[in-house]
């Protein structure tokens, strides 16, 4: 046990705690100079409506419609979150992450090293 002055943080998840899957942010610095960073999804739209034509045997033939009209040039960014962050936990986010990033990569390498030493054993040609 250490002889300097410790506290313990205990973190308290609400019953609704959903992690949510994000590939992409918007945002920049706010008039208050704080920055705002808002997450979303990249995906292909969810059409509003798809019109078919009937087969004469009663099945549901070929697509005749779309609704959007622009529903094939389209794409969606669903923004769940956002968060906002003061410039000193900003730095402490950017120094957070800048350490998880190295050990994924640390992660990433060692795939990449069983992937070779696996890739050279075991199977005749």
């Amino acid at each position: 046990m250490s002889n300097k002055p410790e506290v313990t943080f205990k973190y308290i998840f609400t019953y609704d705690y959903n992690p949510l899957y994000v590939n992409g942010a918007h945002g920049g610095v706010s008039p208050r100079g704080e920055l705002v960073v808002n997450f979303y999804l990249e995906r292909p739209p969810l059409p509003n409506e798809i019109t078919h034509e009937i087969n004469p045997n009663g099945t549901i033939g070929a697509e005749t419609a779309v609704e959007p009209d622009d529903f094939a040039q389209s794409l969606v960014r669903f923004v769940p979150t956002g968060v906002v962050l003061n410039y000193q936990t900003a730095r402490d986010f950017h120094h957070w992450l800048g350490e998880k990033l190295k050990e994924m990569e640390a992660v990433e390498q060692a795939k990449a090293a069983m992937r070779a030493q696996q890739g050279g054993e075991g199977v005749a040609h």
